[in-house]
């Protein structure tokens, strides 16, 4: 949905801080222990940890997490674990905006400096089936609608990443119902001894052996088995960030929703794992269409997962990531060339762009339990900033930090609050294109004065009843677009997540 501006900036401003103060007035309304001692939550958490179950919790992770009473309600509607099927949804709503900010010029691609509200919805229908004891299959549905502030344009940590899905202004995305995931796995034991696993949207199995190999084949997105992480990684509980939700500098294969055909190979062992991954890559930069010809382009993904016991009794995860993109790429250098050599008008990387062009990074990616309820995470990421940011965001170098805190403390068991904070950067080949007038697929001021793109979010997630979840954030994004000429902006949102 997109709200008309009506009466201007200010008072639309304003519109979405009152929501955000009825849905925090609503928790406290609703401070009383939603599920009193003879009432049982419509599904108990299988990870018997502080969080709604996320899709991107598997492999060694779901080992680690720490034993904590089963205290969450899962979903409106029950979830028996005892059938060999799955089938739940969910409906994430996001109303986020802005108001006017400072700003000496504007571009094709920059963020609209006068006040907009925007909102975006994703529906997912979540089905799976443990077809032998050995192999099960996921088959989910989506649906995406609504748009992001500016049409998603003029930041490279959008704050939106619900928005990467939905059909906004001049995009070739549908917003008909399409395929998310259709992910085949075979689990082949390497040991008799097994530790409990989730049955859920990921997964029919109850158990899984310690040392294992588990191979997945079909359409995925890299981002539920890669740069996993429990505290910053669900935009339905915790952040909405795009480089506060994953690793920005992780240009990772997928089209323009986020998903892509793969085949995945990962062995699992109690106290680390490894797992690679090869993609298809989109045809262009931020393109809904993959190539299938993977001697041509292709997205190849390593990560080897730690779980050292650094402090007794509370666990920590170390994961460590690189990546090499194969692809029909621009050259940032080379476009700047052409330009000042009066061979085009502006620097145009999509002039350059050739085949066989290789874009390689890599990742770091940590999680700590902290105490009883806290838990803190962060991330870096760099890749080389000469090729073109081509499928995730336009950053080269990134670096986050943030922690969650559960609200005991308030006598509210169900509630978190997040912080976080995130420094992007870009290349000089990268800067120096933006400088001259070059456009990306994301950014694009016309001309730019370069200072990192620095980012806090907090949110407040608040649980009303069973799977009705709602939340306030602020995010507060300074020199947008890596531009010091241009902000600083606030963006406050309104969350509504449904988990059926």
């Amino acid at each position: 949905m997109t709200f008309d501006r009506g009466h201007g900036g200010r008072f639309r401003f304003g519109q979405l801080l009152l929501m955000s103060a009825v849905v925090l007035c609503s928790s406290v309304v609703l401070a009383q222990d939603p599920n009193p001692p003879d009432t049982a939550p419509a599904n108990a958490d299988p990870q018997n940890a502080p969080n709604p179950p996320n899709p991107r919790q598997t492999g060694g992770e779901a080992q680690q997490q720490p034993q904590q009473p089963e205290r969450h309600p899962q979903s409106i509607f029950p979830h028996p674990e005892t059938t060999r099927w799955w089938l739940s949804g969910q409906i994430n709503i996001i109303t986020q905006g802005h108001g006017d900010f400072r700003t000496l010029y504007s571009g094709p691609n920059s963020l609209n400096p006068k006040g907009e509200i925007r909102g975006s919805r994703i529906f997912t229908l979540y089905t799976a089936l443990r077809l032998t004891n050995s192999m099960d299959a996921v088959f989910d549905l989506e649906e995406a609608s609504g748009n992001g502030i500016s049409n998603s344009l003029g930041l490279a940590g959008y704050p939106n990443i619900d928005v990467v899905r939905t059909p906004g202004q001049g995009s070739p995305l549908s917003a008909a119902p399409y395929v998310a995931r259709a992910i085949f796995r075979f689990v082949l034991p390497l040991s008799d001894e097994c530790d409990d696993a989730d049955v859920g949207p990921l997964g029919m199995f109850k158990s899984l052996p310690v040392k294992r190999l588990e191979f997945r084949a079909g359409k995925l997105a890299l981002a539920d088995f890669f740069d996993v992480n429990a505290v910053g990684s669900d935009s339905h509980f915790q952040f909405m960030n795009w480089t506060i939700v994953n690793n920005g500098a992780w240009d990772y294969a997928a089209d323009t929703r986020g998903y892509t055909y793969a085949a995945m190979l990962e062995y699992d062992d109690r106290w680390w794992a490894i797992r690679f991954a090869e993609a298809m890559m989109p045809t262009i930069a931020n393109g809904i269409a993959l190539d299938g010809d993977l001697p041509r382009a292709r997205g190849e993904n390593l990560e080897l997962e730690l779980h050292p016991n650094i402090i007794t009794q509370k666990p920590t995860q170390v994961r460590l990531l690189s990546y090499v993109n194969h692809a029909n790429m621009g050259d940032y250098r080379e476009a700047v060339d052409l330009f000042l050599a009066g061979k085009t008008p502006t620097p145009e990387v999509v002039a350059t762009r050739q085949e066989g062009r290789v874009k390689y990074g890599f990742g770091i990616n940590l999680e700590q339990q902290v105490s009883a309820h806290m838990r803190a995470f962060g991330r870096f990421g760099w890749n080389e900033g000469r090729h073109e940011s081509f499928a995730y965001t336009e950053v080269n170098q990134t670096f986050s930090f943030g922690a969650d805190y559960a609200g005991e403390q308030w006598h509210r068991q169900h509630d978190k609050i997040g912080l976080a904070f995130v420094i992007n950067g870009i290349s000089g080949d990268h800067q120096e294109y933006l400088k001259l007038g070059g456009l990306g697929f994301l950014l694009g001021d016309g001309t730019l004065t370069y200072s990192r793109e620095n980012i806090f979010e907090g949110h407040y997630n608040a649980h009303f009843w069973r799977g009705i979840y709602g939340a306030i954030d602020l995010q507060h994004l300074e020199n947008p677009g890596y531009n010091r000429d241009r902000g600083p902006v606030w963006v406050p949102a309104v969350r509504l997540h449904i988990e059926l």
